[in-house]
């Protein structure tokens, strides 16, 4: 059995996470799904808008998703250690070194190949993408009202 792992925040579920996650369930027979803890996410990206527990239970729901848990905090790797994946997929934009990530696996003892997914061309295929999309939208509503004088 070959064991896929995906890691992310996944704070606002879209497009480019059911792509990535489906790409990644293609390369194995089970795969298990990182949630990013919220301290994780302030650290890594930004303030996080759903809490931990919600969103994994967000990703537990998805038919391709075998198993979600969560991260810890501090160490990635310890996870990686415990879940002993046979491949990690990693997202086309995730901010990961994949030279560093084969170090440290060899440092630990794991072997674990990494694959980077491609890319889905989507103009709502990313959080920030989807939030500044709705700070647009509010900004021209706004600026509608006051030439409307509502």
């Amino acid at each position: 059995m070959v064991r896929v792992m995906a890691t992310g925040v996944f704070d606002i579920l879209h497009p480019g996470h059911l792509h990535f996650l489906e790409e990644a369930r293609k390369l194995g027979d089970e795969l298990v799904v990182v949630v990013a803890t919220d301290n994780t996410a302030r650290q890594r990206k930004h303030e996080p808008m759903t809490p931990q527990d919600m969103r994994l239970k967000m990703i537990a729901s998805l038919r391709m998703v075998d198993r979600a848990v969560l991260g810890y905090d501090g160490d990635m790797f310890r996870v990686v250690e415990e879940l002993r994946p046979d491949i990690i997929a990693l997202g086309f934009d995730q901010a990961h070194n994949e030279d560093q990530i084969m170090a440290e696996l060899k440092k630990r003892g794991l072997n674990a190949k990494i694959v980077r997914l491609p890319e889905l061309e989507h103009d709502l295929s990313g959080s920030r993408k989807i939030m500044q999309k709705v700070i647009d939208w509010y900004l021209a509503e706004e600026r509608l009202k006051k030439v409307e004088g509502r």
